[in-house]
């Protein structure tokens, strides 16, 4: 059984009371700082939640944990697509922004073959430019020729078939892995 209460605004925040399962209720807001908190049915409160996938591929909107600080489980989501619509856009909003990860279609330049360098690339987002700051922020994933590329802010970026680049790109990277 889900329900909802009417959305409270609370100095710009709006709180939502949900029940993803018949035992997880909770209350989900935003502050003022845009992170959420979350507060349970015996009124404990946790800021900055945040929600993670268990099956990210497989069921994206099935089984999701909120998660403290601490990384421990404050509350579970059975299927996100049935909580109530304040709750579900304010943790799908937090999934996007989470999972955020350019795809890089080109390699266009890097500032030099040692690192740290700045890498120029085509994305399908558009043209980006990061620094990659060692060897080891680029590694391969599993066994389709996969990359994933780490920038010093921690954006993830994704190289979905290494020799599907063009021979410039591929060139570049060879001098990498």
């Amino acid at each position: 059984m889900h329900t909802e209460s009417p959305g409270i605004a609370i100095g710009g925040a709006t709180t939502v009371t949900a029940t993803a399962t018949a035992t997880t209720v909770f209350e989900l807001q935003r502050d003022a700082f845009g992170k959420l908190l979350l507060t349970d049915a015996v009124g404990q409160c946790f800021e900055g939640v945040v929600p993670v996938r268990a099956f990210p591929i497989q069921a994206p909107d099935q089984c999701v944990s909120l998660i403290d600080t601490d990384g421990h489980e404050v509350a579970w989501v059975d299927d996100v697509q049935a909580l109530p619509e304040p709750a579900r856009s304010l943790i799908q909003a937090e999934l996007a922004a989470r999972e955020f990860m350019p795809e890089i279609l080109e390699v266009l330049s890097v500032s030099s073959f040692s690192t740290p360098c700045t890498w120029r690339v085509a994305t399908d987002r558009g043209e980006a430019e990061f620094v990659l700051r060692g060897d080891e922020d680029l590694r391969r994933i599993g066994k389709d020729h996969a990359l994933l590329v780490a920038d010093v802010h921690g954006i993830q970026y994704l190289v979905r078939d290494q020799f599907a680049l063009n021979a410039h790109s591929r060139k570049i990277l060879d001098r990498f892995l």
